[in-house]
């Protein structure tokens, strides 16, 4: 298959970017000018699948103007006698973005499909069909499966540099020909705004398209709403969203940086203050901007597992939504941690339950790293371990809890999966160095940044016996883009012997670790 299957991807965006001296775009219905000069509704900010199964999938357009949404399938780039899918009514109440469920999708085949979007008041006049292709899971085991993930895009001030190539990571993700990519959070940055230019430290210069929305932090909903629209302005994510479907999990950066539910900040970007509020009006963004299946049933979740076929199931993680107060972590009980009860009781239910050969739990922040809030000038923790490596504490007795479960019931093929850290690395846990000793071994893998600062190697917390295998990360914190250190991971399972090769990747697609994983293992 051609990586580039649809010609002119590269140009919807009519005229470059980059043409006007300050890079930036107006917020007018959140259209850059271009879309508005046909007198049918365009598609111009590209399409995308998400959530895709054995049968199914999520197909996601945006409108420039009220539209109804059409998708047409077909088994071949010809579209002959496609199948027709009839979508919402695309307007202001989402943004006029909207998504098509399919259904009755063949198994373990190539799906084109385009979409179309209709004048409301005149079915016949349409925009110019916007082409996309992905692949639905096989029920066959012998096909096996290869994914990518990573997390951690358009942070610490680096946007979509046109000198640079863009956010040209997902180049090297989609030469890979992937059957779909996990996004482990901080899809963007609201609280990070990017200005026209940065300076580097050897005296060049960065130069960021730039947006309204994006020259402060996000508040108000239509900020939310432009945060999401500004990565789409890149033409390299948008190619890999017409190729490569997307399971998307979100953490802190679509709201703000290290939020928990019940904060009120005192950082005085903010004149909206409550946390909950902005969380709101963040998920409504989210849920708009990406096609996730659990977001439209009436629960609104984002903590899911979507099944891929007898070789996997993908268990994503809300490690933000139900989580307690950040803070030093110490306590000797909690019930609530960072899961939650419900989700924690759906997790262990759901991996139970499971019979693939692989139990991939995508999380958005790691296990056995120490990740710090020192955001009020307190000691507190951020994540899951917060240092002391002797018995589980705070949030670690939800995941003790959670591994002596996999343990005890012997859940076999458990892997996770993780960025948030800027940076890539390998660990390995084993009860034999560690303090908490009833759990089965399993490994843990970090990718990331896509395109955001990369930062120095974070601490590990003994209570899980972690051993960093591999690691690479820069020594001075906030590396930009052009510095390298962005990466992805490749996960490879092999139909005929059921292997696990995980690949940690730089931005080029450079394979820098290999690790094979055996099926059959409780843990791993």
């Amino acid at each position: 298959m051609s990586h580039r299957p649809f010609p002119g991807r590269r140009s919807v965006l009519r005229g470059s970017l980059a043409a006007s001296a300050a890079l930036t775009l107006p917020s007018a219905l959140g259209a850059a000018p271009a879309f508005a000069l046909s007198g049918r509704p365009e598609a111009g900010w590209g399409v995308q699948t998400g959530d895709v199964t054995c049968d199914s999938g999520l197909v996601w357009a945006r409108s420039d103007r009220p539209a109804r949404m059409i998708v047409e399938t077909s088994a071949t780039e010809s579209f002959r006698n496609p199948r027709r899918w009839h979508g919402p009514l695309l307007g202001k109440g989402t943004d006029f973005t909207g998504t098509t469920q399919l259904r009755g999708l063949p198994s373990g085949e190539r799906i084109h499909y385009r979409v179309l979007l209709a004048d409301p008041d005149d079915p016949r006049r349409t925009g110019e069909p916007v082409s996309g292709t992905f692949r639905t899971a096989s029920a066959r085991r012998r096909d096996g499966v290869r994914f990518v993930w990573s997390g951690d895009l358009a942070g610490q001030g680096w946007g979509i540099n046109p000198e640079f190539g863009g956010y040209r990571i997902y180049d090297a993700m989609a030469a890979l020909d992937p059957d779909f990519f996990i996004c482990s959070g901080d899809n963007i940055y609201a609280d990070g705004p990017i200005s026209e230019t940065v300076a580097l430290p050897d005296g060049r210069t960065w130069r960021n398209i730039t947006t309204e929305e994006k020259a402060k932090v996000a508040e108000t909903l239509a900020e939310f709403r432009g945060n999401f629209r500004y990565n789409l302005l890149d033409e390299n994510l948008r190619a890999f969203n017409a190729q490569v479907p997307s399971i998307v999990q979100w953490d802190d950066h679509e709201v703000t940086n290290n939020w928990f539910p019940g904060e009120i900040l005192a950082d005085s970007r903010y004149t909206e203050k409550n946390v909950d509020v902005l969380a709101a009006r963040a998920r409504q963004a989210f849920s708009e901007y990406f096609p996730i299946s659990t977001l439209r049933r009436p629960d609104g979740r984002v903590y899911r597992v979507q099944n891929y076929g007898p070789l996997l199931d993908v268990f994503v993680l809300d490690m933000r939504t139900y989580r307690n107060a950040n803070s030093p972590d110490d306590q000797t009980t909690d019930p609530q941690g960072i899961l939650g009860r419900e989700q924690l009781e759906w997790l262990k239910r759901e991996l139970a339950r499971s019979r693939a050969v692989w139990k991939v739990i995508a999380s958005d922040m790691p296990l056995g790293l120490v990740v710090p809030d020192t955001g009020d000038g307190k000691p507190n923790i951020e994540a899951v371990a917060q240092g002391d490596p002797g018995a589980p504490l705070g949030r670690e007795l939800q995941i003790a809890e959670l591994l002596r479960f996999v343990k005890h019931r012997r859940i076999t093929g458990t892997v996770w999966l993780t960025a948030d850290v800027h940076y890539t690395s390998a660990q390995h846990y084993d009860p034999s160095r560690a303090a908490f000793k009833d759990f089965a071994p399993f490994w843990e893998f970090v990718s990331g940044p896509l395109n955001a600062g990369a930062f120095p190697a974070n601490a590990l917390d003994g209570t899980f016996g972690p051993d960093r295998v591999f690691v690479k990360a820069p020594t001075t914190a906030n590396v930009s883009p052009a510095g390298g250190y962005q990466f992805f991971g490749e996960v490879d399972i092999d139909g005929d012997s059921g292997e696990l090769t995980v690949r940690l990747r730089e931005q080029d697609g450079t394979v820098l670790f290999t690790q094979v994983l055996q099926p059959g293992r409780v843990g791993q």
